[in-house]
């Protein structure tokens, strides 16, 4: 007998509050299909119950498939009213995780931040220079960072150095797309920002040389650029 439980979607992630404006809590569901024997969740739908009509309504993601699906809910435009943060895993070695933030005031859903228009505009360049630097420049608002990486391993160091501190080829790194996007509301207003994480890899993925913390700040009609830090393990 075929098994149906196997297919139909069924309730991933949960999370309650006012979400329509109406100052009447909501049901604000993730749905999902699993995967046998897998933590592998496809078809992740948006769901949200109206706490006043007890109607549902739909929002197909447009990467709805991966890991750990989460909800969390907060005001991110100063309107008093709670969206909707939508974290998805992407399982791959570069630990790239999908994110949207909807609102939903009068139960119309309003796409506020896709993490592909976020990738798309936050640009990076990362090349090594001479005397155990690495120099990133942020395109976005032209700013540069050095990272000094000379307490590497020393096997590491003249790999790409000569004994005087000089490159011996040049050598370009990379920034990943967005690796965690988390709420915090950094002037305890009530409103919450977006911190935004991307790791800055050096010659392969593994070899991590720190990450660019973006804070994103809602600015009428989007999410736009606060402040911006380059962060590195001691």
């Amino acid at each position: 007998m075929y098994n149906y439980s196997r297919v139909d979607p069924s309730i991933v992630s949960f999370a309650r509050g006012d979400v329509t404006g109406d100052k009447i809590p909501d049901n604000v569901y993730l749905t999902g299909t699993k995967t046998p024997d897998s933590p592998f969740i496809q078809n992740i739908t948006l769901v949200v119950q109206d706490g006043r009509t007890g109607e549902t309504r739909s929002v197909q993601l447009n990467e709805n498939a991966g890991y750990n699906p989460t909800l969390f809910l907060g005001d991110f435009t100063g309107n008093g009213v709670d969206d909707i943060l939508i974290r998805i895993d992407s399982g791959g070695s570069g630990a790239f995780t999908y994110n949207y933030v909807y609102s939903f005031v009068n139960n119309n859903p309003q796409l506020l931040f896709d993490f592909n228009v976020y990738n798309e505009q936050f640009q990076y360049d990362v090349n090594y220079q001479d005397n155990y630097k690495v120099k990133v420049v942020s395109k976005i608002n032209n700013l540069t960072y050095l990272i000094d990486i000379s307490l590497r391993d020393p096997e590491y160091l003249s790999e790409i150095y000569d004994a005087n501190g000089k490159l011996k080829s040049p050598i370009e790194g990379f920034v990943n797309p967005l690796s965690g996007l988390y709420p915090v509301d950094f002037d305890s207003n009530g409103v919450y920002e977006l911190l935004a994480y991307q790791k800055i890899a050096g010659r392969y993925n593994a070899d991590a040389l720190g990450y660019v913390l973006n804070t994103l700040v809602w600015n009428n009609a989007r999410f736009v650029l606060q402040n911006q830090y380059v962060a590195i393990s001691g």
